[in-house]
């Protein structure tokens, strides 16, 4: 035992395990404990060198250092985003330094491919590094748990995620829903910036014909302003004249705006749809689905990843090498006539809330064991 990891001769029974959670300050982190605030106590995210306090959140995650990892007391990592920079050599260095200072490693593979990254190259020899030096993995679905299993030879705990959104935003919506009168069906495409995995050129033109032939249907099409900007970080042209070729229809609302501001504008933007697209050609899971599950808003998915084992959607066909277009039209058409009860409600989540903080429990019960 070192003298940075002192906490492990602590009774459970008196202190709750302190976890470097990469990030903290994330949704889906802050919701894998008890609702009650007990269970471990998660370190803070340090702020960046030079970052003002305030400015900026977790980027870069500084707990991935292995100065900051040799200089902090903690009982044990768990790592979930991040380190989609970090060359798989200074990922070495950090699961190296949590080894040595006698910390294991927890590690949630949300990602078996970066829908960031444009290849997998570089995300895939992260995962050689993070998967073979974890001392447990966990996953959000079955079948990423199988792809893990077929790579790696690793068994994952199969854990799903929780609720992203708080519980009293949640019953807010549903009441909202509820009474919703309005006769208009609101179909969203989000294209924000068009990261990596996102292919709405393929997706756009259907949606737009799809939605003509339904009475009252409404397609409304979000972008960032930087996307039109010819100044912006992320300008797109090509996309960005499909979008206003698309917002000519009198059945299509086009939103351009800048991020949102915040959660809440986050939330009510989703709660004010029906559904939901999902233009991605690869990925593995989502948050933007749970959330569209907590609000109550139908989600229209691609069959690639495992974004249909997350929880009940309607799926069409599409990934890097094919997209069916009369799946997508049939997906939409499906929601629009069944209007489909596919959202959680507050108790359910509930539930699994509880569940998923037992099933986190055990998981660091028995990695802090082998110490």
């Amino acid at each position: 035992m070192t003298a940075l990891s002192v906490a492990h001769a602590r009774p459970e029974a008196a202190t709750p395990l302190v976890v470097a959670s990469i990030p903290q300050n994330h949704a889906y982190i802050r919701h894998l404990g008890p609702e009650d605030g007990t269970g471990p106590l998660r370190l803070a995210d340090p702020t960046p060198e030079g970052v003002r306090s305030g400015e900026q959140r977790w980027w870069p995650p500084v707990m991935l250092g292995p100065d900051w990892v040799r200089a902090h007391d903690f009982d044990l990592a768990h790592l979930h985003f991040g380190f989609d920079a970090r060359p798989p050599e200074e990922l070495q260095d950090f699961v190296d330094a949590l080894h040595a200072t006698g910390r294991p490693l927890v590690f949630t593979v949300h990602d078996l491919r970066n829908p960031h990254h444009p290849t997998r190259a570089l995300h895939d020899e992260q995962l050689e590094v993070l998967v073979r030096g974890a001392d447990a993995l966990v996953t959000l679905t079955r079948g990423a748990a199988a792809e893990i299993a077929r790579r790696w030879g690793r068994e994952a705990v199969v854990v799903p995620h929780p609720h992203v959104v708080d519980f009293r935003t949640m019953q807010v919506a549903a009441d909202a829903r509820a009474r919703r009168r309005s006769g208009q069906f609101r179909v969203g495409l989000h294209v924000k910036s068009v990261r990596a995995s996102m292919d709405p050129l393929a997706v756009l033109p259907v949606l737009a014909e799809t939605v003509a032939g339904l009475p009252g249907a409404v397609l409304q099409v979000n972008v960032h302003a930087e996307l039109h900007d010819p100044a912006g970080r992320s300008h797109d042209p090509v996309v960005a004249a499909a979008i206003d070729v698309a917002a000519a229809h009198r059945h299509v609302d086009l939103r351009v705006h800048d991020y949102l501001a915040d959660d809440q504008a986050f939330y009510s933007y989703l709660n004010s749809l029906d559904v939901s697209v999902l233009p991605y050609r690869f990925g593995t899971h989502s948050g933007w689905l749970e959330a569209c599950r907590d609000l109550g808003t139908t989600v229209v998915a691609p069959t690639c990843g495992f974004y249909a084992e997350q929880g009940p959607v309607l799926t069409y066909e599409m990934d890097e090498d094919r997209f069916d277009p009369a799946s997508l039209r049939d997906a939409v058409t499906a929601a629009y006539d069944a209007r489909p009860p596919f959202g959680a409600t507050v108790p359910e989540r509930r539930r699994q809330r509880a569940e998923i903080a037992a099933a986190h429990a055990e998981v660091y019960r028995s990695v802090t064991e082998r110490v």
